[in-house]
């Protein structure tokens, strides 16, 4: 199946973000702009799911656990990087109101990213190493195709596997273990 690669322009700046066609996700790595499309439905469906089994109880509900900002595509400046999660989420406790700009310059403390045929490579890779550098505490890694969830946890910049879940899993993982839910509810059909 030829499956389309995302655009890499190097030598870019906030400028190209900015000027980026709109049906594009646009990050800045090192100095290179990285252009992929928009979520395709099944990616956009397991990103939505998630959004709601955690945001839920973690954000929305006063009667759950709490505690937390939960969502979805935030732009985050990380030192001279950008990067658009799929979900990211920070806890009150250390960030008690959202910030009037458009973009989060406090890293957050759990990032989730859907991996999709043009933003696997990039997300494995350098999106993860940034995360790990950048203090994100945790970090989800959910792929609708091989119906997978791997959960990870920053050990001082070094990713460690905390939990490895496929199909019709329950999902009760850090930093979201107080809830459960069924890992099929992210999965389109």
């Amino acid at each position: 199946m030829n499956r389309p690669n995302p655009e890499i322009r190097p030598g870019a700046t906030y400028a190209d973000i900015l000027a980026a066609p709109p049906n594009k996700v646009a990050e800045l790595v090192a100095g290179r702009l990285h252009l992929q499309p928009r979520p395709a439905p099944r990616h956009a469906r397991a990103s939505s799911a998630l959004g709601s089994k955690i945001g839920g109880p973690f954000d929305y509900d006063d009667a759950r656990p709490g505690g937390w900002w939960i969502l979805d595509e935030p732009e985050l400046h990380l030192g001279r990087d950008v990067l658009v999660p799929d979900l990211a989420g920070w806890r009150r406790d250390r960030m008690a109101r959202l910030p009037e700009a458009a973009a989060f310059d406090l890293a957050p403390d759990w990032v989730c990213e859907v991996l999709s045929p043009t933003t696997r490579r990039f997300d494995l890779t350098e999106k993860r190493a940034l995360y790990g550098r950048a203090g994100v505490g945790h970090l989800w890694l959910i792929d609708p195709e091989a119906r997978t969830l791997e959960a990870f946890e920053n050990a001082d910049g070094t990713w460690v596997l905390r939990a490895a879940l496929s199909e019709d899993d329950a999902v009760q993982v850090a930093p979201f273990e107080a809830v459960s839910f069924a890992l099929s509810a992210l999965w389109a059909g």
